[in-house]
């Protein structure tokens, strides 16, 4: 479920008094073949995706009646990320990347297919789905930095973040798609077509990735096979404020923030007793947000500092308000800006890690990013299921919001201090606007504003 320095910005950034080319260059990097045919491939395969991990969900949840069941499930997908994560990523900086991607791609075409055998045929028990989650997790150790890396190479650093945007667009498209569809195939005619339909939706990224034209990529140097690659990547990210913090508070919110299958079944189910379809709308209405979102920083010039702790402590305010929502339609249309906001925080953060690494260091950069955010999951998704058991959904999702608002605040702090920045409040035009500003100066610092 879809990234150094807040410093960075896109080559040749439009100002703010030009409108216009901003607004044309949304969908620029589309112009460009084969990263074309890689963002259709990723539609169809991404909408598959969605509808099994709604599936996926609700199958437990039928089976067992239990939100820690699910936050198992949601763990043990997450779990190899934690475990071998690090690992991914030198793997992918020394492998080609589009060769790798057609073997991740068809091992999880694969397991979406058993899993749809054994749901048509009667014979799904929960330990399979368990399996089904770790085999999908682990192609996702070598899948997920190999996607994220494989970007530069098919637009190159001009249209990286355009790119990188546009690709969370793309996950959070298919996200409002997926989830209706697996909720009308649930109520229907049961989760096993859903698992299917997934299992089938991988034949368009394999057939995109066979179909791009290697010259045109663009060549990214390899790292040789040597001992002391993945220290000499912990300690590249470790001298490197700009990436380390951002890297942070993406843990903590990945691992307390984002345990929507938690949440979300147990609200449709527990407290508002409206069945798959509430859990489907929720979900619907969070891709909303979160398409706007991606398609906000798509247009963004910038991925800054600022923007990555504001987004991040109003996420976090956002779930702590929504977990006290009265009513079912409150709820579900609170979802829409918490979508915006998350994913803003994923891709401010992506971009801005993805745009000041090395390039022969992405891998094992993206790799980390990666294994924090979703790694986290195995360590996260376990503790929420369980306090969303034992007091209740509210609870736990306000719990959730509270964890991601404090790792906000804080890392906000030690960036402001690292930098020798301080926090000022102005009047511009008649409305008030925060800033950072060295200590020693009164202008705005502009890599963060």
């Amino acid at each position: 479920m879809s990234t150094g320095s807040g410093a960075a910005s896109a080559p040749a950034p439009t100002t703010p008094s030009t409108p216009g080319p901003r607004r044309s260059s949304m969908f620029s990097s589309l112009r460009i073949r084969n990263y074309r045919l890689f963002f259709l491939g990723q539609v169809v395969s991404n909408t598959g995706t969605w509808m099994q991990r709604i599936a996926q969900d609700w199958l437990v949840l039928s089976l067992t009646g239990s939100s820690a069941a699910v936050g198992i499930t949601t763990a043990l997908q997450f779990l190899p990320m934690l475990l071998f994560g690090l690992y991914g990523g030198v793997l992918v900086d020394r492998l080609p990347k589009r060769p790798a991607l057609l073997v991740t791609q068809s091992s999880m075409a694969v397991t979406g297919l058993v899993l749809a055998a054994l749901t048509l045929t009667g014979h799904v028990q929960v330990w399979h789905v368990y399996v089904a989650a770790f085999a999908v997790g682990l192609a996702t150790v070598v899948d997920n930095p190999a996607r994220q890396s494989f970007v530069s190479e098919m637009v190159g650093p001009g249209q990286l973040q355009n790119a990188v945007s546009l690709n969370s667009a793309n996950f959070q498209s298919a996200r409002l798609v997926g989830p209706a569809v697996a909720g009308v195939m649930i109520t229907g005619v049961g989760t096993g077509w859903a698992f299917l339909a997934n299992g089938l939706s991988f034949v368009a990224p394999i057939a995109g990735l066979l179909l791009m034209r290697a010259r045109e990529l663009h060549v990214v140097e390899r790292a040789p096979r040597g001992k002391g690659q993945l220290r000499e990547g912990l300690r590249y990210v470790a001298g490197r404020p700009d990436l380390i913090w951002p890297i942070v508070l993406v843990g903590f919110i990945g691992t307390f923030g984002f345990n929507f299958p938690v949440w979300l079944s147990a609200y449709a189910d527990d407290v508002f007793h409206a069945g798959a379809g509430a859990y489907s709308l929720f979900n619907t209405m969070m891709a909303i947000g979160s398409l706007i979102g991606a398609l906000l920083a798509a247009r963004r010039g910038t991925a800054r500092l600022r923007v990555l702790i504001a987004a991040a402590v109003a996420f976090g305010t956002l779930e702590i308000v929504s977990s006290l929502a009265p009513s079912y339609w409150l709820f579900a249309l609170l979802m829409t800006p918490i979508g915006v906001f998350g994913m803003t925080v994923n891709v401010t953060a992506n971009t801005a890690v993805q745009m000041a690494t090395d390039p022969a260091m992405r891998g094992r950069v993206m790799s980390l990013f990666m294994m924090v955010f979703m790694g986290g999951t195995p360590l996260g998704a376990p503790l929420v299921g369980w306090v969303t058991d034992a007091y209740g959904a509210r609870i736990g999702f306000a719990l959730g919001g509270i964890v991601s608002v404090a790792a906000a605040t804080v890392i906000g702090l030690i960036l402001t201090r690292l930098g020798g920045l301080r926090l000022t409040l102005a009047w511009h035009r008649g409305h008030p606007r925060v800033n950072l500003v060295p200590r020693d100066h009164r202008e705005e610092l502009a890599p963060v504003a």
